[in-house]
């Protein structure tokens, strides 16, 4: 059993049924099928790839990207998938550490691998679109994939906010679990349903599509950079749409003057996370489209898949604990174990704040070359997530913080996440982050960076007003700075070391 498998299977049913769209652009399973075995057999006697060698694929979003993943899956090898905004020394470090055999490439990151020094060490590249790209679909189809479950599937490269990204090993047991729990948690999929791509398919967006694609839904790729005005217009246009979004892509499309007219009678569910939803901003959401949402807490290391707010829950808005039910991760997934320890692995108390682990068939392999890390993440077959958290007694997930973001001051634990919160029920605040700076008696404090909503005007000293009427004094930041945009990495999470770093030079000056 493996992924290709699962494919082969759906396309055995339903060939003519539309697997993947781009702009006018259809491939019918039937279709996709046939490329994937084509392209599976280059990679084995054009390009003689061997099983469990891995393939890069530095990609837009485009039609060709599944098929490529899904033929090098066919050919028992396994992909790296790898954001398309990174640099092209980025791209080169991570194809160098994972040992790529090949890499494929669309026009515009060909492009890019000009920034590269001359004589820059790589494997071989091919463009989409290019003869050598034809050149796959041109020769012999091969059946059936020798991988087996336990194999290596997909090996995904953390964003690597703190220093060089490690590389989470990901076996087609993993992503076939991810698959499963998709349905079990948060949709029935058949081929009445639709799935939009506008998030990077090298990231979680590729775990829905493999989902989508395995379940014999129609995947319909969204190209270019995230515009709302695009999903707003394509939704009347497909049955039973569903998406990814990160909590940053969410905001914007709420947002959109478009948002509040759109007909959005055939969306049915929105999935968000990889980075915190505050209470202010998905309220807002189901304000708009209702609720058909469900947040998701996951991790590279398990992708999609620890915990999940389901859209019942989100729904049911007379629940005494409601506003505490939203700022939750939820509930354990099906087949998933979550506990919340201290620093030597014993369970806490419920309501008791430490270290998020999880264990499930969705927990990776390991990492990719990197033992330290390994000893560290994965210890009696639980993962560490380095996410503090507290369980409550209905067994809803609350993530504080990252472990490395709490902030101690005067003795007390300072959770950034909560401050974030507050600051964003102000109605002139779009965006909050909150980090710490040294302090000489309390050893750390408070500094809340906000970007004001268009328009709209409003003061350090009004923000700290807000704060005193909601949070207790000690929590409150010391010092507020307004600033236009907050420093995010390429999935869009905040990179939090930015705003410690802009607070040494202000010391500095």
């Amino acid at each position: 059993m493996n992924l290709s498998y699962t494919l082969q299977r759906v396309a055995e049913f339903q060939r003519e049924r539309p697997a993947i769209t781009e702009e006018g652009r259809v491939l019918s399973y039937a279709a996709l099928d046939d490329q994937v075995a084509r392209i599976a057999s280059a990679l084995r006697t054009r390009h003689g790839l061997e099983a469990g060698d891995r393939v890069g694929l530095w990609m837009e979003n485009c039609l060709e990207y599944l098929p490529l993943m899904f033929g090098v899956w066919r050919a028992g090898l396994a992909v790296v998938p790898i954001n398309a905004k990174l640099h092209a020394k980025e791209l080169q470090w991570i194809l160098d550490n994972s040992g790529a055999k090949l890499c494929f490439v669309t026009p515009d990151k060909a492009a890019q691998l000009a920034e590269l020094p001359i004589g820059a060490s790589l494997p071989p590249i091919i463009e989409t679109g290019s003869r050598d790209h034809a050149a796959l679909l041109a020769g012999d189809a091969v059946g059936e994939s020798p991988a087996s479950i336990e194999d290596e599937a997909w090996l995904f490269y953390t964003s690597g906010t703190t220093g060089r990204p490690k590389g989470a090993i990901l076996t087609h047991r993993n992503l076939l679990f991810t698959a499963h729990a998709y349905t079990a948690d948060i949709d029935y999929i058949d081929h009445r349903d639709t799935c939009f791509h506008a998030a990077p398919l090298s990231h979680g967006a590729g775990c829905w599509a493999v989902t989508f694609a395995v379940r014999g839904g129609h995947n319909v790729i969204i190209p270019g950079s995230f515009e709302p005005e695009r999903i707003l217009r394509a939704l009347p246009q497909y049955s039973n749409v569903a998406m990814f979004a990160a909590p940053t892509m969410l905001t914007r499309l709420v947002a959109h003057p478009l948002a509040g007219s759109a007909d959005t009678r055939n969306l049915k569910t929105i999935s968000y996370g990889g980075a915190p939803m505050y209470v202010a901003d998905i309220k807002r959401a189901m304000a708009t489209f209702g609720p058909k949402f469900y947040q998701l807490f996951g991790q590279g290391e398990s992708p999609m898949t620890i915990s999940g707010l389901p859209k019942w829950m989100h729904a049911e808005s007379d629940h005494p604990r409601y506003d505490e039910r939203l700022g939750s991760t939820g509930i354990a997934r099906t087949g998933c174990a979550i506990r919340v320890v201290d620093d030597q692995g014993r369970e806490l108390p419920r309501g008791e704040v430490g270290e998020i682990i999880t264990r499930s068939d969705c927990v990776m392999k390991g990492y990719w070359a990197n033992p330290e890390a390994n000893a560290k993440a994965l210890r009696d077959g639980w993962l560490w997530t380095g996410d503090l958290g507290a369980m409550d007694a209905e067994g809803l997930l609350t993530i504080k913080d990252r472990s490395k973001d709490m902030i101690i001051s005067g003795g007390s634990n300072i959770y950034p996440r909560e401050i974030e919160e507050v600051l964003l029920t102000h109605p002139a605040v779009l965006e909050a982050a909150v980090v710490s700076r040294p302090h000489a008696d309390w050893g750390e404090e408070v500094v809340a960076y906000v970007v004001r909503r268009p328009g709209a005007q409003v003061e350090a000293g009004d923000l700290d007003r807000h704060c005193l009427d909601n949070i207790a004094r000690y929590k409150r930041p010391r010092g507020y700075r307004l600033v236009a945009a907050l420093p995010k990495n390429n999935y869009g999470k905040v990179l939090k070391t930015e705003l410690r770093a802009w607070l040494i030079g202000e010391s500095r000056d």
